[in-house]
């Protein structure tokens, strides 16, 4: 043994792969590489998704970066999918061993798979993908002869085509596809380093000048939907959609081949066993170079660059008039900037995107500001006392978050910086134990706009300003003092908390405690069927209404004198923000003009479909084509998971101001586990119709309707796979829908007479609340709630039990409906099936139909304010 054994083989391929997204990510570094970069960059560190081989690519100066740039990778990644990282794997190197390194990933569940010593067999995927990219990025640079330098730039480019071609990892799909959902469109592929001619606008030329001048290709832009190149006569990186290209042409940097030929690509390895197991290209991304990571890689010449190539500082890629941090001066993939300044219809880049940590946030006066005024916030509320950690006692950690608030027409409206707790750290029955706490229904919110139209009231609006930290506790809570705001000479010493800190477990439930307690003591009541409802009665008739959403209120009523007295015992108890008359709340627009009361989200349903790439779509009539039936489809094309539920989200949270979306929103939501193609086309049908209806909202008139109106209908059997019926209902109050609802059945119903009853206790129920919110508005109904049906056996079914054979079986529970029936709470009445307008709730429709219905809801072109 001594004289003979030898190393085990490696396995060709690996046995497991992951079946979800973000269920094994593999990390490597690459470098160090020769030259810098423009930036100062030596390395740049690969993450590859293992189910769907996606890479991103982010760049380094140091090794010791590695772990900022994976919690902005983990940060950036789990956003967009609304999954976990739940394993990582890398090597055994110092960058990813360290102990804040272990800490992170203990803390946020992530387990961790390194290679055996002298083993990068391993880590054979990202060891191969790396090896592929640096493959590439010399042939790139060698066929244009760019210099080296500009190496980030390849390294960029490389990964974006990876992602968006075919490999035999992936079947049948590109990595790009299977990670987003979304097949990919590569007509916009262009010969890296080539010649470019970049349009100059009218507006930036004179009658003789050039219309255009030359540029070479770097890429895509991450920010604008335009290529990147570079002006070698000016130095400096552009952005520019109207570009001429020449693609066998490359610019003369005035430098001989010999001068402009890359070394060959080496890779030092730092021990004997790992350089001895040696592959071909061919092999697989299992099947890995055994390169050792940590090998210097040289992409340097002899010689030294012309007179006319680009030195580091004046060509620099990444240069800007702003400060970024370190670790994002060479960032590509995935970076979002939101604000360009224009210059010959090109771009020069300037971030305005939300910073993601202290150090990058510090750099910018304002996100400053807006930290010193959390901390004055903190501070002069009382939140915390600076004291020692007592033994037997865990600290909390807590962290920034930043994030720009933008008003009802997208302008931005300040920057508002957020110190929040590590929540997440705490145990239950030690740190905190009950959590719940109630927030304002849509029902209730409209009910009581629908009031106010009908009454001619105003609706106003109140913000309570870092509401949690007004929250008082009963625990015993210590964090750790905040990055930047340290004291000095102390900073072993922690935070207790006398009142909540926003990230905090029992946070929002503190808060309402402290809420509820003030409207008590100042004289309000709460309604016990919505409890962030809290009316004040006055003498005459006089009345105070008040409705709470966490720390956003609307208040209205018939007494001036009562808004003013309202406002101002706020604001001795709280820090308010008065907003003045209702007009953004939640994402929901408001109206409020001489006729009566607008609600819509066209702000919002225009950032659905930017988010889902449908601005541009063809518009359609109907949500969904008449007379479809959507069913499981097992045998079709699977879709992103993922992405159809955050579509699907996106689409129901519209539902707030347009009814006419909740039925096929219901529908489409039933697939959520499974999605396949069938489903996508579905749901983008209903982004098609969005996109052509974005004014729509529901508008409730002044002296409108005051008896609470209600419709209730049933499909039958409608659902193909488990033959369940659909319920639907729409309440009407102010002549507009302020409740509705399309849910289907618990049960299998065994006739339309029994769909219908079932449809009709679950609407009745929900009436029998709603009374008895607004009696406590002030608005009581005189008399039973009328609720039209178009079945006349349900009906009879309702007042007397006829038709025993048919209804025996029927659960106790839905004969609720005959007890609220003849105790006069609610009556059913019948209508002709072309004035049902539940109908809209439970079935897709002609468009003839469908509009009518619509119309009758309420639902109409919201009027543009100037």
């Amino acid at each position: 043994m001594v004289g003979k054994q030898h190393r085990d083989a490696i396995p060709k391929r690996s046995l497991w792969r992951a079946s979800q997204r973000l269920q094994l990510v593999h990390a490597d570094i690459c470098g160090p590489i020769k030259p810098v970069s423009n930036s100062k960059k030596r390395y740049f560190i690969s993450f590859i998704d293992d189910y769907s081989r996606k890479v991103w690519i982010y760049f380094l100066a140091e090794k010791s970066e590695a772990f900022t740039i994976f919690k902005n990778y983990k940060n950036l990644v789990e956003k967009e999918t609304g999954a976990f990282i739940r394993c990582l794997r890398t090597d055994r190197g110092g960058e990813f061993n360290s102990d804040e390194f272990k800490v992170f990933c203990k803390t946020n569940g992530i387990s961790r798979q390194l290679t055996a010593a002298y083993t990068p067999q391993q880590n054979g995927v990202a060891e191969r993908k790396n090896r592929t990219i640096m493959n590439m990025v010399r042939s790139m640079l060698s066929e244009k002869q760019i210099p080296k330098n500009f190496w980030p730039e390849a390294v960029n480019w490389t990964a974006h085509v990876l992602n968006r071609s075919p490999t035999l990892a992936v079947k049948d799909m590109t990595p790009e596809e299977a990670w987003s959902g979304i097949k990919p469109n590569v007509d916009y592929f262009r010969v890296f380093g080539c010649i470019g001619h970049v349009h100059v606008s009218d507006s930036k030329r004179k009658k003789l000048d050039d219309k255009s001048f030359q540029c070479v290709l770097l890429g895509m832009s991450e920010e604008s939907k335009a290529y990147r190149l570079y002006d070698p006569a000016s130095k400096k990186i552009v952005v520019s959609r109207d570009v001429f290209f020449e693609e066998s042409e490359c610019w003369d940097w005035g430098r001989s081949n010999e001068e402009a030929r890359l070394d060959i690509l080496e890779w030092e390895d730092s021990n004997e066993e790992g350089s001895e197991h040696d592959q071909s290209e061919e092999e697989s991304e299992e099947e890995v170079a055994a390169e050792e990571e940590g090998g210097e890689v040289s992409l340097s010449s002899s010689e030294s660059p012309g007179e006319n190539s680009p030195t580091s500082e004046e060509s620099s890629p990444e240069g800007r008039n702003r400060r970024v941090p370190f670790w994002m001066e060479d960032y590509v993939s995935g970076g979002e900037f939101s604000e360009e300044a224009e210059h010959n219809n090109l771009v020069l880049f300037t971030s305005t995107a939300d910073p993601t940590t202290f150090e990058d946030a510090v750099q910018s006066s304002k996100w400053s500001a807006a930290m010193d005024l959390e901390i004055e916030a903190i501070e002069r509320n009382g939140t915390w006392e600076l004291t020692d950690l007592p033994k037997g006692m865990k600290k909390i950690g807590v962290k920034w978050v930043f994030k720009t608030k933008l008003n009802e027409n997208g302008e931005v409206d300040k920057c508002k910086a957020r110190l929040v707790a590590k929540g997440y750290a705490q145990q239950y029955g030690i740190d905190y134990t009950e959590v719940f706490a109630p927030v304002a229904r849509w029902d209730t919110i409209r009910m009581i706009i629908a009031l106010a139209a009908r009454n001619s009231w105003s609706v106003f609006q109140l913000d309570v300003k870092s509401a949690f930290l007004h929250g008082e506790l009963n625990e015993a809570v210590f964090v750790e003092q905040p990055q930047g705001y340290e004291k000095k000479g102390e900073e072993y010493k922690v935070y207790k908390l006398k009142k909540a800190l926003y990230g905090l477990k029992q946070a929002p439930r503190a808060w309402y405690s402290r809420i509820e307690a003030y409207f008590v003591k100042a004289g309000f009541e709460k309604c016990s069927c919505e409890h962030t409802l809290f009316i004040k009665p006055g003498d005459g008739g006089k009345i105070l209404i008040v409705s709470l959403y966490v720390d956003d209120l609307i208040f209205t009523g018939n007494d001036e004198s009562m808004f003013v007295k309202f406002k101002n015992s706020m604001k001795l108890e709280f820090d308010m923000t008065d907003l003045g008359k209702m007009k953004y709340f939640l994402g929901v627009e408001v109206l409020q003009n001489p006729e009566g009361i607008y609600i819509s989200q066209r702000k919002y349903a225009k950032e659905v479909l930017e988010r889902f790439r449908m601005e541009n779509s063809n518009s359609v009539k109907n949500p969904i084509v008449p007379g479809v039936r959507l069913m499981k489809d097992e045998e079709g094309a699977k879709v992103n998971a993922t992405m159809y539920k955050q579509l699907v989200g996106s689409l129901m949270y519209l539902t707030a101001t347009r009814p006419d979306l909740m039925y096929v929103v219901s529908l489409i939501s039933r697939f959520m586990a499974s999605p396949t193609e069938l489903h996508l086309q579905a749901a983008k049908r209903v982004l098609r119709y969005l996109k052509g209806t974005l004014d729509l909202g529901v508008f409730y008139r002044k002296k409108g309707n005051g008896e609470l109106m209600a419709y209730t209908d049933s499909d039958y059997a409608g659902d193909v796979d488990d033959r369940k019926s659909t319920s639907g209902y729409v309440f009407l109050l102010s002549e507009g829908a302020v409740s509705w609802s399309s849910k289907k059945q618990p049960v299998v119903t065994l006739s339309t007479t029994e769909a219908e009853f079932v449809a009709a206790a679950s609407c009745a129920c929900q009436g029998v609340w709603m009374r008895r919110v607004l009696e406590k508005l002030g608005h009581p109904q005189g008399k039973c709630t009328t609720v039209l049906c178009d079945n006349s056996s349900t009906i009879k079914l309702s007042k007397n039990p006829v038709m025993h054979g048919r209804s025996k079986h029927i659960d106790v529970r839905f004969h609720f409906l005959r007890d609220l029936t003849r105790d006069g709470v609610v009556e059913l009445k019948h209508c002709v099936t072309q004035e049902q307008i539940a109908d809209i709730m439970t079935k897709p429709l002609k468009l003839d139909v469908f509009l009518k219905l619509r119309k009758s809801m309420g639902v109409g072109v919201v009027p543009r304010v100037n």
